[in-house]
């Protein structure tokens, strides 16, 4: 199946794939009188008296923007905010489908942190949360902070913590079945999802991390952008240095969401019994399956569709803005980030674990509605809720 050529006549054919529909009939006076002038009025006025009833008396309740500066759009870099449209649209699609979120994309023609920081900001009493994507390293961890300090609603960039998540989620399987306990972890690629990953990995205490970028481990001499600086103190307690060559020699954990082919067979097979390896790059992994495979890679993920263990965002961001609109949460904090974790990883039944099946699939039914009250559950627990 050559999708380029079908996504293009689809997109062609479809114009978009979003579409605005009522949820009530205008063929009376009666329901122009209710909708519009003069009833509106009365909803409006009650908002007035009280902000928080915009919950109550408007679609804010469940409607997330999917907002990007187009500069970090899939693997195709900074093309700018018209063409990363058709990517936000399909996000606010899936947000549809798979937990009946309302979401409406907005691309913003500013790659400045400051511009972006007070449009953004400024959009906060007509949505429940926003959802911040495809916005480039360093930028995006400043433009995050920034907005959460902010604003009193969810602000989640989902190609940082959306990645985390679900990555920790097959990890937490992929240990239970290799049976290690406090791997070493390399993870090659240190912008935003490295980053975040490596956060939340030490966050759950899952291993000792050792953080790559092109010229190979991190160390604190290097020049660190935020996100990395942050990190550096808790990083490769093993105090390794050289190459990601170095790195995952003897290392239990390869984590990429870095560039295609960039791993050899040799270096897996330095790494320690029983591999796992999850090579995320997009479209082309940092090492091939069936290379990794023969390589003696115990247990391989990608983030592609037709390989077993695709560690694939969308079994994330749907359900935990569904759970944090729910419980009308003021952030999406670390313990609701952690509950996903786990909600995820449990979907897949212990005895049901195997290499080739560490991750549920981003199909199956029902993944949102287990996520989400896992989400609700802990931001109601950490009292994150807006007050009534």
């Amino acid at each position: 199946m050559d999708y380029s050529k079908l996504a293009l006549e689809k997109h062609k054919e479809w114009k978009g794939k979003l579409d605005i529909q009522t949820k009530m009939k205008i063929e009376t006076r009666e329901d122009l009188s209710t909708c519009y002038t003069p009833g509106v009025a009365a909803p409006c006025l009650e908002i007035k008296k009280d902000k928080r009833n915009s919950y109550i008396y408007t679609g804010r309740q469940n409607l997330v923007a999917v907002i990007s500066d187009g500069s970090a759009v899939l693997g195709l870099g900074n093309i700018g905010p018209e063409a990363g449209m058709p990517v936000m649209e399909g996000k606010c699609a899936l947000f549809k489908a798979l937990a009946n979120v309302d979401a409406f994309p907005i691309c913003l023609n500013t790659q400045d942190t400051d511009a972006l920081v007070e449009i953004i900001s400024s959009l906060e009493p007509t949505f429940g949360g926003i959802n911040l994507e495809d916005i480039a390293a360093p930028r995006c961890f400043e433009v995050e902070r920034r907005l959460q300090e902010k604003m009193n609603i969810p602000v989640f960039h989902d190609d940082q913590h959306g990645t985390a998540i679900v990555v920790s989620s097959a990890l937490i399987n992929a240990l239970k079945i290799v049976k290690k306990d406090h791997p070493t972890i390399v993870i090659n690629g240190a912008g935003s999802a490295g980053c975040a990953i490596a956060k939340l990995i030490l966050k759950m205490k899952l291993g000792n991390v050792i953080l790559c970028d092109i010229q190979g481990i991190l160390n604190k001499e290097d020049k660190l952008t935020s996100g990395q600086r942050d990190l550096i103190d808790s990083l490769n307690e093993e105090n390794r240095k050289g190459t990601l060559k170095d790195a995952m020699k003897n290392a239990d954990v390869f984590i990429g969401v870095s560039a295609g082919h960039i791993v050899s067979k040799e270096m897996i097979q330095s790494m320690n019994d029983k591999p796992i390896v999850f090579a995320m790059a997009n479209p082309v992994p940092e090492i091939e399956p069936e290379l990794a495979k023969e390589a003696g890679a115990y247990i391989i993920g990608t983030g592609r569709s037709d390989h077993p263990n695709q560690i694939n965002n969308v079994l994330a961001f749907p359900g935990i803005f569904k759970g944090a609109l729910q419980v009308q949460a003021t952030c999406i904090n670390d313990a609701m980030k952690q509950a996903a974790v786990y909600a995820i990883a449990s979907l897949i039944p212990e005895e049901e674990l195997n290499p080739e099946n560490i991750i549920v699939s981003p199909l199956k039914e029902g993944v949102a509605d287990v996520v989400s009250k896992a989400v609700a559950q802990a931001a109601v627990e950490t009292g994150v809720v807006r007050k009534w």
